[in-house]
Formats: structure tokens, C-alpha cells, sequence
């Protein structure tokens, strides 16, 4: 077991309450210890690492400032918010993060009143802070009290159009509201664009920056009397460019850069700040992302998300499979195909080690696009790309796909682009819980004229799936497959090209078939073969395609058997739906055919082992060989209460 570090001035702090009578050396020492537990607890559990450790001291600073739970702290995305989770009084729960009944990895409304605004998702943090300050001035009432609203939003979250929005609607209506840029120059991968330039060049200049930086922005903080005399400071910077124009633009009043892992700095900024603030504040705060842990500082991406490992030296337990990633799987067929077709092209947002597309960026760099966080671009961006007569890949999670829709009707669908979507992380995802999963992609692709959409049932399908996608110009078309490693089938060396609209049959039976979309086709097999030993010898199809569908194959297997049951990890309206939909227009129920569809529950599910969250959603082996049976009404013995 690893020994645990001892944290002295860390076992001090119940609550942020016991911040406030430390005096600035305490302060330190609390910082250095929580950074310690951090470390610690992480490498216990797994989960976003490098994010917390850039902001150890940003968060010891603003709950000994702000009167929390009072003042509503929102982190944007909250994956650094472990720190924040120990200070508020779940240290003793710290090591549970990310498990079945544990801390959720990100901030959850239900977990502690500390938390007051959920997030998982990027750039979401100014919206809901500047609702809490109209809600605060407008008289609205919360169990904890509203004062101040603060949002902690970092540099690669800050490039999504949501922020800008909410910022030039917070400088609109001028309300008290605080935000604090954590400028870390990373997201999860390094940042892109001209957004993250201009903030590097605001800071390039340090520390004759800073000054230049205070003299303008601190203007608005003064006592009356000193005011004038920041004036006539400015002019003599007149000529020069000055840090925090575009949010002064905006309406923000700007401070800033300031060194984020300065207490010194930290403590008094912020003081003034709450103590003098009118309107809407912004406060440029400069960070490292895993500052001190040398394996995170060292890591491309500042040790975003890791296994568990060994606090010592970093290093992080071996898979046990020898089964390559989906993703893996996916990049490596995508850069072979790049190999063929100079027309084929990727885009990503924000996520090229996430998606598989760092092999893709090394070998093609010309035709591999990452625009950092912002799905909307990137779809649209996909499509211009299509209608210029390239053949793009858009590879976006399931779950970031969401923020993308319109785009993906009005700028794709409609227009019948064949932009190739690459769907990472379909299904149950584990220990990032509901906000990551991948359930809805196929009810809002496959209700799309003109979509094709497809689901690997293992990691050869991909690989065919890709080179079908590549081949196919005639709309947009989309293949989803989970996260994690295959099932360890055997890879062909290359790819083919499947028939639009066309599953295939894995085993031929009588009374019930069973039709599968997507990687529960393995679970499927098992409870066949499970229910092969009790004298039931069902038929397994692997559907491929939920649109356009296979309408010989069901109709086939409808007519053959007194009972159909799709199974599919995705949300009512997707898969099944259709089946239900082409059984009804083809008349099949008339016949008495006994149709089921198994699909994820009604319910957002926590975090858990994967195959924990299937037995929850009930689409695990035993759940399908259940289901045959009572379909059949076959009495059984549950061995599981036997």
C-alpha cells in the first residue's frame, strides 16, 4: 500500500472557514500539502491529474478570500477541481473519486453545497456565474445565501464561442461578476489558434508587462483620489499595446497577468477585488499546468488524465489487455488510408491524443486540424472542407458531438455534405460517468434524411467501417465505437468497403433472434450460448447499419422467428426505434411477432466500472438471456439469487 504524505496544515482545514485565520505562510504550507493529497489520492484512484495541480494555490487563495458557499465558485469543466473537493469537506472521500458510489470527477450540485453549478463539458462557467448575479440582484434565494459570483475558466475553454458570448453579455449588463482566467497555455492538448497567441503575447513581456497590465486595468479598483494618477500612467505607456484590450472590449474591467502560483499575488488581488469590484471583473491568472509533479509538468499534456500510478516516479500500471484501443484502431486505419487518397483529411477539437489523430497530425500535418474547443466550428469547418471537395473526418466524442447539432443538421445534413464522422467513446464510459457518456448520438443522427449511420461490433468492423466511411460520398455518414480496448479479434491488413445498409448474420437459430447494433454484440453471443445449454438455440445478427437499416435481413428474421430483440448501448429513440418503426410499416407485428428493444435506461448513470454501468443499464449477458426467456416465458432459476 502507498504510504500516505503527511499534511499537518492540511489536517487543520475542515472547511474554507479554517482558511480564513491562517496567516500567508500558513497558507503556503496548506498549498504544499494539499498538492501532496492531491498526488496522492489521484494516484490511488486514477483521473484528471495535471488541471488540479495547476491551480493548488488559486483555490487555497479564492476560499480564503470569498465566502464560500455564500459566493458561488464555478470551475469551468471542473476536472481540476479535486483540491477544491478537499478543501470543502470531502478529503475523507477523496479516494473514492470516479468510483460506483464515490466522488464524481468533475463539480455535482448534489454532492456538497461547495458545488454549485455542475460541469463536465468546456466553456459553460460565465453563462451560469453571470445568471447567479442576475439571480443575486433580481432577489432570488438559494439555501447557502448569493453574493459573489466567480467563474475559473481556462485559456483552451476560453477559445469556445459560449464564453465570448456569455462575456459580452455580462459587459452588457455590467453586473458584479468575477472571472478568473487560468491561462495555463493548455487545454487538454496544447492550446490552438489566435486566441491562445494573444493571451501569450499579453504576458510575453513580464515583468515589465505586468505593470503596463496593472497600470490599465487596475484603474477601475482605485480609491477616487489615486485613480488620476493611474491616468497619467497610461499615457506614458501611450503607443505601446496594453494587456486586456479585447476583454476591455468586451466590458470587462482587466487585472492581470499575475503569477497563479503567488500567494503573495494572489491574496491581495483578489482582496481588492472583492472588496472594490462594481461591474465585471476579469483577473488574467498565469499557471502550470501539474506544477509540481515533474512527470505531469514533463507530459505533452500536463498529466490531464492518468490511470493509477506511482506517486513516486509517475510511472502508471500497464494495461492488461493485448487487444489494441478502438482509437488506436481508428488512427492507424485512417493514416493508412491518408496514404491512398491525399483528399482525406481530419479534424478535431481539442482532442488529437483523445480521438487517435496524433499519428494522423505526425505523418499528414497539412490535412490534420485541430481547432481547439469548439465542436461547432469543427463541424461546419468539416463541412466547408467537404464542399471544397476534400473527404474530412470529423472525430469528436460522442458526448461533445451534442454541442455540435445544428451544425450538423444545417451545415452537413441539409446540405448532404459527406463529412465522415468518427464517434470515440459511444456507449458507457466508466469512471467520467453521465456527463461523458456516449448515449444519444444515434437517436440524433439516425433521425437525420439522408445520414448513414453505423456501429462497430468489434475492432475489425471499425477498421472495415473506416474504409466504407472514406468510400463514401453520397451524404454524411457517421461509425461509433466505445472507448477502451477490443475484444481481441484478429485485424485484417486492410479495411473493405461494406454494402451500404447491410448486417450480417453470426449464427442461424430458431424461435428468437437476437439482433445487435454496436460492440454488445460479444454479450450477445455469450447469452446465446447461454441459452444454447437450456435448449434455446437463437439466431444473432450483427445489424452494422441503424440507417439506412437492413430491411431484408429483419424482415427475414421476423418472419423466421416468434420473437425479435434488438440490443444497442444507446438511448430510446435510436436503433430499436427504427426496427420497431420498419416492422410497423411492413406489417410484421400483425403476425403476433414478439418484439423487445434493449436499450439504455431512462436514467443518468454514475460513474462505475464499465461493465458495473451495463448490468445497471441490463444490457449485459445475463440481462439479454433473461430477456429471451421471459419473452419465450420459459421458466428459469435465477442463479444469481439461487
Amino acid at each position: 500500500m502507498t504510504t500516505r504524505p503527511k499534511t499537518p496544515d492540511l489536517d487543520r482545514v475542515q472547511s474554507p472557514a479554517d482558511l480564513k485565520a491562517m496567516s500567508e505562510s500558513e497558507l503556503r504550507r496548506v498549498a504544499d500539502d494539499l498538492r501532496a493529497e492531491t498526488i496522492s489520492a489521484v494516484s490511488e484512484t486514477g483521473g484528471h491529474l495535471g488541471a488540479g495541480l495547476g491551480v493548488i494555490e488559486l483555490t487555497v487563495a479564492l476560499h480564503t478570500v470569498f465566502d464560500t458557499p455564500r459566493d458561488k465558485v464555478i470551475w469551468d469543466v471542473s476536472h481540476q477541481a479535486y483540491p477544491h473537493k478537499i478543501l470543502t469537506g470531502r478529503r475523507d472521500r477523496i479516494r473514492t473519486l470516479r468510483q460506483e458510489g464515490g466522488l464524481s470527477g468533475f463539480t455535482k450540485r448534489s454532492e456538497s453545497p461547495f458545488d454549485p453549478f455542475g460541469a463536465a463539458h468546456s466553456s459553460t462557467s460565465i453563462s451560469a456565474a453571470l445568471g447567479f448575479a442576475v439571480a443575486r440582484d433580481l432577489g432570488g434565494v438559494t439555501e447557502e445565501g448569493l453574493g459573489d459570483a466567480i467563474a475559473v475558466i481556462g485559456d483552451g475553454a476560453m477559445s469556445a464561442g459560449m464564453a465570448f458570448e456569455a462575456m459580452n453579455h455580462a459587459g452588457h449588463l455590467g453586473k458584479r461578476l468575477i472571472v478568473v482566467l487560468n491561462d495555463n497555455e493548455m487545454s487538454i492538448a496544447p492550446p490552438v489558434g489566435a486566441f491562445s497567441a494573444y493571451l501569450s503575447r499579453l504576458y510575453a513581456g513580464a515583468p515589465f508587462q505586468e505593470f503596463k497590465a496593472a497600470a490599465k486595468g487596475a484603474v477601475s479598483l482605485l480609491p477616487s483620489p489615486f485613480q488620476e494618477g493611474a491616468k497619467r500612467a497610461k499615457e506614458i505607456l501611450k503607443g505601446m499595446t496594453v494587456g486586456g484590450t479585447l476583454f476591455e472590449e468586451l466590458g470587462f474591467s482587466y487585472v492581470g497577468p499575475i503569477d497563479g502560483h503567488d500567494l503573495s499575488q494572489l491574496l491581495p488581488v483578489l482582496r481588492t477585488v472583492k472588496a472594490r469590484a462594481t461591474g465585471p471583473m476579469l483577473i488574467h491568472v498565469i499557471t502550470k499546468k501539474g506544477k509540481g509533479f515533474a512527470p505531469a509538468e514533463q507530459a505533452r499534456d500536463g498529466g490531464h488524465a492518468t490511470g493509477k500510478f506511482d506517486p513516486a516516479t509517475g510511472e502508471q500500471k500497464p494495461s492488461k489487455s493485448n487487444a489494441p484501443s478502438y482509437t488506436k484502431v481508428f488512427g492507424e486505419t485512417l493514416v493508412q488510408l491518408a496514404a491512398e487518397d491525399s483528399r482525406i483529411c481530419a479534424v478535431t477539437a481539442a482532442m488529437p491524443d483523445g480521438t487517435g489523430l496524433t499519428l494522423m497530425a505526425g505523418r499528414y500535418p497539412s490535412r490534420c486540424f485541430d481547432v481547439g474547443i469548439a465542436e461547432q466550428h469543427a463541424v461546419t469547418f468539416a463541412a466547408g472542407l467537404a464542399a471544397g471537395g476534400m473527404r474530412p473526418f470529423c472525430a469528436i466524442y460522442s458526448t461533445f458531438l451534442q454541442r455540435g447539432y445544428d451544425q450538423v443538421v444545417h451545415d452537413v445534413a441539409i446540405q448532404r455534405l459527406p463529412v465522415r464522422f468518427a464517434i470515440d467513446r459511444a456507449g458507457l464510459v466508466g469512471a467520467d460517468g453521465a456527463t461523458h457518456a456516449g448515449s444519444f448520438d444515434v437517436a440524433f443522427l439516425a433521425n437525420l434524411p439522408g445520414f448513414t449511420v453505423m456501429a462497430a461490433a468489434d475492432e475489425a468492423e471499425l477498421r472495415h467501417m473506416v474504409a466504407t466511411a472514406a468510400a463514401h460520398d453520397n451524404g454524411p455518414i457517421a461509425f461509433r465505437y466505445p472507448r477502451g480496448e477490443g475484444v481481441g479479434v484478429s485485424l485484417p491488413d486492410k479495411g473493405e468497403v461494406l454494402e451500404i445498409g447491410k448486417g450480417r448474420m453470426i449464427r442461424d437459430g430458431a424461435r428468437v433472434a437476437l439482433l445487435s447494433f454496436g460492440t454488445r454484440l460479444d454479450e450477445v453471443v455469450k447469452a446465446a450460448e447461454a441459452l444454447e445449454a437450456r435448449g434455446i438455440s437463437p439466431s444473432v445478427a450483427d445489424a452494422r447499419f441503424a440507417k439506412p437499416l437492413d430491411r431484408e435481413l429483419i424482415l427475414s428474421l421476423a418472419a423466421d422467428h416468434e420473437a425479435l430483440i434488438t440490443i444497442e448501448e444507446g438511448a430510446v429513440g435510436g436503433f430499436g426505434s427504427h426496427v420497431a418503426q420498419l416492422l410497423a410499416d411492413a406489417g410484421a407485428l400483425d403476425t403476433g411477432l414478439k418484439f423487445r428493444s434493449m436499450v439504455l435506461p431512462d436514467i443518468f448513470i454514475n460513474q462505475a466500472d464499465p461493465r458495473r454501468m451495463y448490468e445497471v443499464a441490463g444490457l449485459n449477458a445475463a440481462d439479454i438471456e433473461a430477456r429471451v426467456l421471459d419473452v419465450l416465458g420459459v421458466a428459469r432459476l435465477d442463479a444469481r439469487k439461487a
